[in-house]
């Protein structure tokens, strides 16, 4: 019926094969055993876990990029994969609605860490995993989600590879301050909180020096060390704690001696929350339960307590929090949003699936999500930055530290 109509009409196939392709909608089209494509019309993006400097600049590159160049349309998923549950949560997104998103922090569509996805309670029972799936995914078909952009960190895109293994193609956007995804150089919002973690170091230094005060600064980083070795040696720190690296409380208190000896009297530490002291535990400020991740904190208070019991001198300890999560993102973070943005959107146009997009090399490039997802990426105890930090006199108070520091 179909050839004996196309040979009547003097129509251009073309225009003939415009409603035909309408029906066929968002979905990809084959011939036989040839593809002819991605036609994705819509593109649901969400972001998990913690909030970092530079979500709104990936949202705004995603809706930009796939309206604009690709013609697609793009829902906003509020308050991350809690918004394909119950009662969706949902908004389409123009580009009048990613006006001015450039420069501001957090996220315009919520965010959770603490989410019960995988293991939700229904009437006093957990759910079945497979079926908290199986929801979200109707209700992407209800709402019209033919794909999904994913902003999140290891757990996150943890459960983005789920989505993949269903069957729904999904690109995700490796977002932590924490630097700490694997398959990365970096993970945009880390160099906005190293710039926050460096400026509290200077501000800490002149405070220490007028009162010779031990001044202890707790940054983020979870069980990676990359916020503050980075921001320690930028800032000048005298020590340098890392989860990478167990530190003996009596080398750090006998770095602090000799500086005391040289006419240096005051010294700056920075500790990352997941440094560990040898013969000793984590330090967490919640330790979590059936329904909540563990929370690390609280080492600088520790240290802060034990220095001055060996040492004898006045100790501050100052803990940077949330400081590093929240507010603008810095020019690198903005630039490096966008490009993942971007790039995530045409992985998606490509047809490509399961795949984050990262940075290699300076290009922006796209790897497996199972790659990127094995584990996490940690500071090397040897590693070129760690011997800079040694060679410019900085302590990681290791059991062994003295021997990186021969010449003193």
């Amino acid at each position: 019926m179909l050839p004996r109509l196309i040979a009547n009409c003097r129509l251009p196939i073309a225009d003939l094969m415009r409603p035909l392709i309408a029906q066929i909608g968002n979905r990809q089209l084959a011939i036989g055993n040839v593809r002819l494509g991605p036609m994705f019309g819509t593109i649901g993006i969400l972001t998990g876990g913690g909030d970092a400097p530079g979500l709104n600049a990936v949202i705004r590159a995603v809706v930009k990029t796939a309206t604009c160049e690709h013609g697609m349309r793009v829902i906003g998923i509020e308050d991350g994969f809690e918004g394909l549950l119950g009662p969706t949560r949902t908004r389409l997104l123009s580009p009048s609605d990613v006006r001015g998103l450039l420069p501001r922090g957090g996220t315009i569509l919520g965010t959770r860490n603490r989410g019960q996805f995988v293991e939700r309670a229904c009437e006093g029972t957990d759910r079945d995993v497979e079926s908290v799936y199986q929801e979200a995914i109707s209700n992407m078909k209800i709402v019209g989600i033919d794909a999904l952009v994913v902003l999140g960190g290891e757990g996150t895109l943890t459960i983005a590879n789920e989505f993949d293994k269903r069957g729904i193609p999904v690109c995700g956007v490796p977002k932590t301050i924490d630097n700490d995804l694997a398959c990365t150089e970096l993970t945009f919002g880390f160099v906005t909180a190293l710039d926050i973690a460096t400026e509290a170091l200077d501000r800490l230094h002149t405070t220490a020096e007028s009162h010779d005060r031990v001044m202890i600064l707790e940054v983020m980083g979870r069980h990676a060390g990359w916020i503050a070795l980075h921001s320690g040696i930028a800032g000048g720190a005298d020590v340098i704690l890392i989860p990478e690296i167990p530190f003996s409380l009596e080398v750090v208190a006998e770095k602090i001696r000799s500086r005391d000896v040289s006419g240096s009297n005051f010294s700056i530490i920075v500790v990352a929350e997941g440094a560990l002291e040898i013969g000793h535990e984590l330090v967490y400020q919640d330790k979590g339960d059936a329904h909540h991740a563990p929370r690390l904190g609280g080492i600088g208070q520790h240290l802060q307590q034990d220095l001055e019991r060996v040492t004898g001198r006045e100790t501050r300890c100052v803990v940077l929090g949330h400081l590093q999560r929240g507010g603008r993102p810095n020019a690198f973070d903005r630039m490096l949003a966008t490009n993942y943005g971007s790039a995530a959107v045409r992985a998606i146009s490509k047809g490509e699936s399961g795949v984050m997009v990262a940075l290699q090399a300076g290009d922006v490039v796209t790897v497996p999500l199972t790659e990127a997802i094995k584990g996490i990426k940690t500071v090397p105890p040897d590693g070129q930055l760690v011997r800079t930090a040694r060679d410019t006199g900085i302590s990681f108070g290791a059991a062994d530290e003295g021997r990186y520091h021969k010449s003193q």
